[in-house]
């Protein structure tokens, strides 16, 4: 059975800063040695050299060495993902997750959150958009979801992940071993990667039937409604985080998800928070949450159409401001409008991730 987690949004007051984990530790509100994963917006650029992830990152295993009794090795193997870049008003923030005691909430059979953590084998430079990469997150995700204690891939609202991207120096080893990757240098391979990932997640847990490579990025219509992957230069595995509900351990958290139609869907974020279990009128308000919405967590995209709601936009064709860029900040906007809190999750690169030209969103609340 699974162990009741207790999960709690904290700022980051600069960027390598890790003092409100620190104070929740030292609070008692969770052990150090419980923290199962993180998952954050840091304020960097949010591309391939984006160190504000690396550096975040440190600050954080350092509380949990400090504070914990872990080795440093154990430690290491934390699920921490950082997603850089928050444009606009988007607040840079951490989402921990920690187990609690079984004797510490009552047992319940109602849904209640849980999550399981699995790193995939490794992901060499040249599986990176290859059905390779898709096979071996797919594995991963199955070993995530068994240490969730989830059977049913319908209680899986929210898979992130953390996966390599290309750089100079990967895509010259591979050919110095005679192979070739997907692309012949870094840009673009984010979405390659997270794209990949993202058929992955769909192919575990049965969303879609195993792609052919002529599919990977090109047919828009196979997608994961619950996907939200993200990749950086920190790592060479699929690092993958599960979260969903589950029954009979108990706990005060709930997880529900939903998909954004398009960059302007704010119905996509309530569908969300209501699949999670608030009751919410007709035309809810940001006033009808209270305190009880943790955090929401969304991917999305510039419309490869360059139109939005029949309106077109020059997003694609903006020299000057990447539509990476562009887009967070939009839908950064329209999340936090409905949350009422800068300090959501939104993340970019969401090819097979949601409809093309939305993405999914997944909302924790209190139960």
């Amino acid at each position: 059975m699974p162990a009741p987690i207790e999960v709690r949004k904290v700022p980051l007051h600069n960027v390598s800063d890790a003092s409100e984990l620190a104070k929740l530790i030292d609070d008692g509100v969770m052990d150090a040695d419980r923290v199962v994963a993180v998952i954050g917006k840091t304020e960097g650029n949010g591309g391939v050299n984006d160190y504000t992830r690396i550096i975040a990152d440190r600050a954080f295993r350092e509380v949990l060495l400090e504070k914990g009794s872990r080795s440093k090795e154990e430690v290491g193997e934390i699920p921490i993902v950082w997603s850089g870049g928050t444009d606009g008003v988007i607040s840079p923030h951490a989402t921990i997750f920690a187990t609690l005691p079984e004797d510490a909430v009552e047992k319940t059979d109602e849904p209640r959150l849980t999550v399981g953590f699995a790193m995939s084998e490794t992901l060499l430079p040249e599986d990176i958009g290859r059905l390779t990469m898709v096979e071996k997150v797919a594995e991963g995700v199955r070993r995530a979801m068994a240490e969730a204690g989830i059977t049913d891939p319908a209680d899986v609202h929210y898979v992130q992940t953390k996966t390599p991207l290309l750089t100079i120096e990967t895509i010259r080893e591979a050919k110095s071993r005679g192979q070739e990757t997907y692309y012949d240098e870094p840009h673009g391979s984010m979405d390659l990667s997270n794209g990949t990932t993202a058929l992955g997640i769909a192919l575990a847990l049965g969303e879609i039937e195993m792609p052919e490579q002529k599919q990977v990025m090109r047919d828009f219509s196979l997608f994961s409604a619950v996907a939200s992957c993200s990749s950086g230069v920190e790592l060479d595995r699929a690092q993958i985080v599960v979260v969903g509900n589950a029954r009979g351990h108990g706990g005060t958290y709930r997880i529900g998800h939903s998909v954004m139609n398009d960059a302007l869907d704010q119905d996509g974020i309530w569908n969300a928070i209501r699949d999670a279990g608030l009751d919410l009128p007709e035309r809810p308000h940001t006033s009808d949450l209270g305190d009880r919405l943790v955090n929401v967590f969304l991917k999305c995209e510039a419309d490869p159409t360059g139109y939005v709601r029949g309106r077109r936009n020059a997003m694609l064709d903006d020299s000057d401001v990447f539509w990476h860029r562009q887009i967070k900040a939009t839908v950064g906007g329209v999340a936090a409008s409905v949350t009422g809190d800068p300090a959501v999750f939104v993340s970019v690169a969401a090819v097979h991730q949601g409809p093309s030209g939305g993405g999914p969103v997944a909302a924790i609340v209190k139960a």
